[in-house]
């Protein structure tokens, strides 16, 4: 039994729990909740991804046809928000890859060579990690750096000219 909805779970078939309520519906790896606004007027959705803590989505929701209650969540209402929230957590995955990964161009003799800066962001000893790589792929170098290290076409430059070494 799912203790907060007091219904029996999925027969042991593999497939995940689902629950299509007004107001709750599970299924395809998402739980849609229809809940009462903070500010006490209208309804809100939160789309909550199965295995998440937080909503990947909080947005409003439509009024039923007496005005008082939300309207119920149906299949094609699920789908869409199952779509839109899919594409909250893609952008905010590669707004952190961004923030996380640079790359640049630097010219070397008659090569190019492309200097990437990646952060690990640790909790206790965040670290960055900037590594050469030649126009076929070969790593040239790679070192560690303060997560803080700012990757420009200048410091990737003075990298080089200094051999690849430690920075320091």
């Amino acid at each position: 039994m799912d203790p907060q909805h007091d219904t029996p779970d999925t027969p042991d078939t593999g497939e995940p729990e689902q629950i299509h309520e007004p107001r709750l519906w599970k299924d395809k790896g998402w739980t849609a909740r229809v809940i009462k606004n903070e500010d006490g007027e209208g309804w809100a959705v939160e789309m909550i991804r199965d295995g998440s803590a937080e909503p990947a989505l909080v947005g409003p929701w439509t009024m039923g046809r007496n005005k008082v209650d939300p309207k119920p969540l149906d299949a094609t209402a699920h789908q869409t928000l199952v779509k839109t929230a899919s594409e909250v957590i893609r952008r905010h995955e590669q707004q952190l890859h961004a923030q996380l990964n640079k790359q640049v161009s630097i010219e070397m003799g008659d090569d190019v060579i492309s200097v990437r800066l990646s952060i690990t962001p640790d909790e206790f000893e965040p670290f960055g990690t900037l590594t050469a790589v030649n126009a076929f792929g070969d790593v040239m170098a790679t070192v560690n750096v303060r997560p803080d290290f700012r990757l420009t076409r200048e410091s990737a430059g003075r990298w080089a000219a200094d051999g690849f070494g430690k920075i320091r």
